[in-house]
């Protein structure tokens, strides 16, 4: 059952990290830019077990 929630979790991940990427690179304010990467970086970091 945990292995379940652990694919669903990553799966959540990385579908939040997908829809930052692209709200990343459709956006032209670079103040925007700036905090999508900063809500982005805590995603990335789990998606590839780095924190």
């Amino acid at each position: 059952m945990s292995a379940i929630i652990t694919i669903l979790y990553y799966f959540m991940l990385g579908f939040f990290s997908a829809c930052f990427i692209w709200n990343f690179r459709k956006t032209k304010d670079w103040q925007q830019e700036i905090l999508y990467l900063i809500i982005l970086l805590p995603f990335l970091l789990r998606l590839f077990r780095l924190k």
